[in-house]
């Protein structure tokens, strides 16, 4: 592959590596490139963007929560790796990336390896960082950080340990990555202190990261942890700590599952009733393992999520972009004749009381002073014809430059920042083009050969369901050798 095409080279890189984790995604990774080019034919891309590199190929596993909640114990436990410091204090303030390494050792390496690695998530979180605090995507090491760990439970896997929450000490450009991270994660753990149920900083969380979370389609990935329940054993009704804190959780509107109750065996406060302790680690290991089956299952969401923001990226393109660049069109369109008949009617009822005003009109007969002489000379009659067309030309080319920015300011003020104004931006202004025609009502870069790679696009995308489908589902309960004889019996 060319050096000089760094996006082919990625994505071909990305290739190589789900040849060997998940094959049936080297073809979606083919049908985004598919969208890429219906995409950047109708303007929406630039040649530096591809939707591969806006999906998080990785399973990804975030965990947030409060301070000192027992996220980082959780997390060396879950790796059978001491990999982050532990404490009661804040031990970290950065948003660290886990991911495996052959190498037996850990390294840690800068914010900017995951900024400029496609690969990975939070590929250029820069420019959410300096949309959200204008400067400080130079400060990326500041936020974020890589971590290699070589424990097998990593492989193929991707974990994120956030700083402790307190939305209101929080910078903008924190809580910018935080929702970013949310968004791209695959199941999301968040920690409470069984310790302090009721803290400042418990209640910054359940604002942010539970009322915020409860009304998201993809909301089952939330799991609510709370944490150290052994740190209340000795009082007179630990139940009430937990009832206390689901209160909490149903008061932001939380009024589903997915609520555990953990504590560390190792590091945890020792329980000497022994029916208490029994009771505290029976509902422990259930929990923690609830957990764990989560965390195992990611690998496959994570695949069918991927098919679903294929198909979704799809119907975006035509059930959304299309019609608001049609739409788009049309009200531009609209204004660029409305513009021109005016202006050029004022044009002409202007020239035409002037010149009534000043004599030149003999009946119906114009005869302007020099005109005569310009008439009769081919020159002159062919330099007059030029200035009055180039003037024409001029002035309708700034009525549409005009025209244009009205009708988009009018688009665009109706859509949520989030959807991608510079796309639409650049879309607008590939169909305003001088050589384009107002009346074309077809936008650029749709036609039927679009059309049929869009159609195709969704089709695959159902069909690389059936094959994940195939690989983990049987609903017929066959067993391969009950499927051959079937498959030949109907062939003869």
């Amino acid at each position: 592959m060319s050096e000089s095409n760094p996006i082919e080279n990625r994505i071909k890189s990305l290739e190589q590596h789900l040849e060997t984790e998940n094959p049936v995604l080297v073809d979606v990774v083919r049908s985004f490139k598919a969208l890429d080019l219906v995409s950047r034919q109708m303007g929406f891309f630039s040649k530096e963007q591809s939707h591969t590199f806006s999906v998080p190929w990785w399973p990804l596993i975030s965990v947030l929560g409060v301070y000192s909640s027992g996220k980082s114990t959780f997390i060396n436990r879950h790796l059978d790796y001491k990999l982050q410091d532990t404490g009661n204090q804040a031990v970290d303030n950065k948003f660290t990336v886990i991911c495996f390494s052959d190498e037996d050792r850990v390294r840690q390496l800068p914010g900017l390896a995951l900024d400029a690695d496609p690969r990975f998530p939070l590929y250029r979180i820069t420019e959410a960082i300096d949309e959200a605090t204008p400067g400080e995507g130079r400060r990326i090491d500041a936020y974020l950080q890589l971590k290699t760990c070589p424990s097998e439970k990593l492989r193929g896997n991707i974990i994120i340990d956030s700083p402790g929450f307190d939305a209101d000490a929080q910078r903008t450009a924190t809580l910018r990555i935080t929702n970013h991270i949310i968004d791209l994660s695959d199941l999301v753990l968040v920690f409470f202190d069984a310790r302090h149920p009721e803290s400042g900083s418990m209640s910054d969380t359940l604002e942010t990261l539970v009322k915020g979370t409860i009304h998201r389609d993809d909301s089952s990935k939330f799991l609510y942890i709370l944490n150290q329940i052994d740190m209340t054993a000795r009082e007179d009704n630990p139940e009430q700590v937990f009832a206390a804190w689901q209160r909490a959780l149903a008061q932001k509107g939380m009024t589903a599952g997915q609520c555990y109750t953990i504590y560390d065996t190792e590091v945890g406060m020792p329980i000497e009733d022994e029916g208490l302790r029994e009771r505290f680690l029976r509902k422990r290991n259930e929990d923690v393992a609830g957990i764990q089956a989560r965390i195992e299952e990611v690998r496959v969401t994570r695949a069918y999520r991927i098919l679903g923001m294929l198909g979704q990226r799809a119907g975006v393109l035509e059930k959304e972009a299309l019609p608001r660049v049609q739409a788009f069109l049309e009200s531009w369109r609209r204004r660029v004749c409305w513009l021109d008949g005016i202006f050029f009617g004022l044009s002409l009822a202007c020239f035409l009381g002037v010149t009534l005003w000043a004599g030149y009109w003999k009946g119906f007969s114009l005869q302007l002073p020099y005109l005569s002489t310009i008439m009769a000379n081919p020159w002159g009659k062919w330099s007059l014809a030029a200035f009055l067309a180039a003037w024409v030309v001029y002035v309708h080319l700034r009525i549409r430059g005009f025209a244009g920015k009205q009708a988009m300011q009018k688009i665009l003020g109706g859509m949520d920042e989030k959807e991608g104004h510079e796309n639409y931006i650049r879309a607008f202004t590939k169909n305003t083009r001088w050589w384009r025609s107002i009346f074309r009502r077809k936008p650029s870069g749709w036609g039927r050969r679009n059309m049929a790679r869009l159609a195709k696009v969704t089709a695959d995308a159902n069909g690389y369901v059936q094959k994940l489908n195939d690989v983990y589902a049987n609903p017929a309960g066959k067993t391969p050798e009950e499927t051959a004889p079937m498959e030949d019996s109907c062939s003869t």
